[in-house]
């Protein structure tokens, strides 16, 4: 035993053995519905088809579900998306991206109607709908609000009734009782905002998508923009 050794024992060596900051911030981020619907397919207005996970896994994807083609609070609420510049999104580096659940030969019509330029595929077999949870039914719609709806139920509804009767194929072009929603999501298999919507009017607005994928917001009209915090 060698006596007097604890007094030349210098301060004892810690090690950080715990996560670093990046990576338990990528374990809040990580979101099982979305690992799950990851491999789902979608198709582009071609009919081609794509795996779901790659249209956010490199890059962050700002991705709205609209309820079905013919819904004229989904036909408005995308007329607004459609004049996000792209230049905002390039500069940002953020993809935006509609889905629908209808079949793909609505696509080119749809957007024709609403003038939106971005990307946009649909689920026709609404498979990633399920999977992230999106609901079906809506409860009352006395109440709500979007800020990108201007018709009124009654006007609304004829206009998509209209649509419905002079379109080449007379169908719903998705599910009517399917809801919406929005979802921010990438690079990877990282959730930064999910919004299910619980009725046609429950929309996230517009800024509040950008505000949050942090993209440049845009003035809508006449009163200054008002974001959602």
């Amino acid at each position: 035993m060698v006596r007097g050794s604890m007094a030349s024992v210098g301060p004892p060596v810690t090690q950080q053995i715990g996560r670093s900051a990046e990576e338990l911030l990528a374990e809040q981020l990580y979101h099982p519905d979305l690992e799950k619907a990851a491999d789902c397919l979608v198709r582009d207005r071609t009919g081609r088809s794509y795996m779901f996970g790659d249209l956010y896994r490199d890059k962050k994807a700002i991705i709205v579900f609209v309820r079905n083609f013919l819904c004229y609070t989904c036909k408005e609420y995308v007329e607004d998306l459609a004049k996000i510049p792209k230049s905002f999104l390039e500069n940002a580096d953020v993809r935006l991206i509609v889905i629908g659940q209808a079949s793909y030969h609505h696509i080119q019509n749809f957007c024709s109607l609403t003038g939106y330029p971005h990307e946009i595929y649909v689920d026709a077999e609404r498979e990633i709908y399920c999977k992230l949870g999106l609901k079906t039914g809506e409860t009352s719609i006395i109440s709500a609000r979007s800020p990108h709806v201007k018709s009124n139920l009654i006007s609304g509804s004829i206009k998509s009734m209209w649509r419905a009767m002079t379109s080449p194929a007379f169908d719903f072009q998705g599910d009517p009782v399917q809801q919406g929603g929005a979802l921010i999501a990438g690079p990877g298999n990282r959730v930064h905002f999910l919004h299910r919507d619980i009725n046609r009017l429950d929309h996230v607005s517009v800024n509040t998508l950008l505000q949050y994928a942090g993209v440049q917001t845009i003035y809508f009209g006449d009163k200054p923009p008002i974001m959602e915090v």
